[in-house]
């Protein structure tokens, strides 16, 4: 059956969906080296505690995981994010957090709770686009905040703030998804200060700040909000697993109480079962180790697909991270990653082109490569495919 435009709900009708997600099939092909996701390395997920964590679980507290939960979340698990995110100097209490599916829906819960059709959100050119498509289902408009090599930029923030008085504000300020670029501290205290001047909802998204290959840990955005404009959302899937599909949301009371509500419509509550997984790791102090034992593979990754990428066609431009799992690319003028992707698949190697993760589009000579997912021999071979297919294209 074919459904004409007129069933559908206005918001949705020009949501096309995330480009990460249509790519998903042909990264199922035999032999395809995908550097398009954002999944962690097959070797970060651990199989052997999880299962041990969630028998243990089932066994001392059975009857209580497998029953409805509160809405608000497993009591032990808000417990401990609380005590957790103290290593990025937020002080918390667990009434403050609620236990959600990934930071994804974090930020859909708070788009709820404060967005209406038309008003303004700010976001970074580029920026995650599963956030874009979120604030497009919201009806909200993106505009975007001027970034340079650092992120953000303060002062082009409250220039914005000033011209389209936004609602909100949403920033991933560590290792950023597309560009890996980490916010200074001196820029992350400039933007809490901005929306407590301003009365801007800061949504400071961070699900990458565990993996960190060089330099020192940087406090969270969160760390510097005195009066409660700044909502954290984290994220367990990068550093303990995707498919759990647990993350959290950290606010003022009265704006928790309201993606609460918001929850309560839509899943009713997050399993307990991988809360109670997420909780052992975190009260065990099984999280850190086992992050540790990741990274050397990950930091080995990213200097391979930085050295691959050395030898690229001349003016080739691409972010040099020090943590996170994404490099961004950026290609002479006159390149289209866009028209280029069917014929990179044709070989056996997908990307991400950049222009999905712009609010206004454009950029067609960018891309987005991942490399936490790929072995070493994929990358090697992979990006020597695509240095010799845009060498090409480029004549």
């Amino acid at each position: 059956m074919e459904f004409t435009q007129d069933v559908f709900a206005e918001q949705m009708k020009p949501i096309t969906g995330s480009a990460i997600r249509q790519v998903f099939h042909l990264l199922a092909r035999p032999g395809m080296i995908s550097f398009a996701g954002g999944n962690p390395s097959a070797d970060a997920l651990d199989v052997d505690t999880v299962s041990a964590l969630a028998q243990e679980a089932l066994a001392q507290n059975g009857k209580a995981i497998l029953q409805y939960g509160a809405t608000e979340g497993w009591a032990p698990l808000r417990e401990s994010i609380a005590e957790f995110v103290k290593r990025a100097g937020i002080e918390a209490k667990p009434a403050e957090v609620l236990p959600v599916h990934g930071s994804q829906q974090a930020l859909d819960l708070l788009l709820k709770a404060v967005i209406n059709p038309g008003d303004v959100i700010l976001a970074e050119s580029p920026t995650f686009l599963g956030a874009l498509q979120a604030m497009r289902t919201y009806s909200a408009r993106v505009e975007s905040i001027a970034t340079d090599e650092q992120g953000v930029i303060p002062e082009a923030a409250e220039e914005a703030i000033r011209a389209h008085h936004p609602k909100l504000m949403y920033i991933i300020p560590t290792f950023q998804n597309p560009t890996g670029k980490a916010l200074p501290t001196e820029r992350r205290k400039a933007i809490a200060e901005l929306a407590a001047k301003y009365g801007v909802v800061v949504a400071e998204d961070d699900p990458y700040r565990d993996l960190r290959y060089q330099g020192n840990p940087l406090p969270a955005i969160k760390s510097f909000d005195r009066e409660g404009w700044v909502v954290f959302l984290g994220s367990f899937s990068k550093i303990i697993s995707p498919g759990l599909r647990v993350g959290y949301l950290l606010a003022a009371q009265g704006l928790l109480r309201k993606c609460t509500i918001g929850k309560q419509g839509t899943d009713l509550h997050t399993p307990n079962l991988n809360q109670a997984i997420i909780d052992q790791f975190l009260r065990r102090d099984l999280l850190d180790p086992h992050v540790q034992s990741i990274i050397p593979g990950y930091r080995e990754k990213l200097e391979l697909m930085l050295e691959e990428l050395s030898s690229f066609p001349e003016g080739t431009r691409y972010t040099a991270p020090e943590g996170g799992l994404f490099i961004f690319v950026e290609m002479p003028e006159g390149f289209d990653a866009t028209a280029l992707f069917s014929e990179a698949v044709e070989r056996g190697v997908a990307y991400v082109p950049g222009t999905h993760f712009y609010p206004d589009g454009g950029h067609h000579n960018t891309l987005r490569l991942n490399f936490s997912n790929s072995t070493p021999e994929q990358i090697h071979e992979g990006m020597g495919k695509l240095r010799e297919l845009f060498a090409a294209h480029l004549g």
